[in-house]
């Protein structure tokens, strides 16, 4: 059993929160390109030494949830129960993230990202350290020394699952459909997973 988090940590999360929704909010407001860093740090009453000691970038204020996303598909690979099989495990986690970022609360937030060149590229970067991090977490489910081309395929086409069903008229229907067609490829490639 997990300890809960002490002062000293609850605190730290409590302020990097803070900085993360004062900068989305004036980011919705005014426009990402217009508001500096500085703007950001003054607003949450907080040194850019803060904002940067919990934030590597500009970008990464708006993609907050970054980290916990990237564990939690690696988690749900290596967290499941032994009986589980590995496909349902990534779309129920998929599925979790998509109703996350499909809500109509963060369709403003999408649309911000949709007109930035840099956001757009952030996004892109990020999902692919994702399905690194993700093929090799199946690379070793599989018992493999390294992420093979296979492994390597199903972690983008699992990523890329979420950017694709939230984007969808129906995100869930989306994520439904998008499966199947990974759990195929999970299975076509039976021999390429030893």
């Amino acid at each position: 059993m997990t300890a809960p988090p002490g002062r000293r940590e609850r605190k730290k999360a409590a302020t990097r929160q803070k900085i993360a929704d004062t900068a989305l909010r004036l980011f919705l407001a005014r426009g990402y390109d217009e508001v500096g860093i500085r703007e950001v740090a003054a607003e949450a009453d907080v040194a850019v030494t803060t904002v940067f000691s919990h934030f590597a970038s500009k970008e990464a204020l708006i993609f907050e949830r970054d980290e916990d996303f990237e564990q939690r598909l690696t988690r749900a690979v290596t967290d499941r129960a032994p009986d589980e099989p590995l496909m349902p495990a990534l779309r129920r986690e998929i599925l979790v993230m998509v109703r996350h970022c499909s809500t109509g609360d963060a369709a403003p937030v999408w649309r911000m990202v949709d007109r930035s060149p840099a956001l757009r590229q952030y996004e892109e970067s990020m999902r692919l350290r994702h399905a690194n991090s993700l093929a090799a977490a199946i690379a070793t489910e599989l018992g493999l020394a390294r992420p093979t081309t296979f492994c390597r395929t199903i972690a983008r086409f699992v990523v890329d699952a979420h950017s694709l069903a939230r984007e969808a008229p129906d995100p869930e229907a989306a994520v439904d459909e998008i499966f199947r067609m990974i759990e195929a490829a999970w299975e076509a490639g039976g021999p390429a997973r030893r």
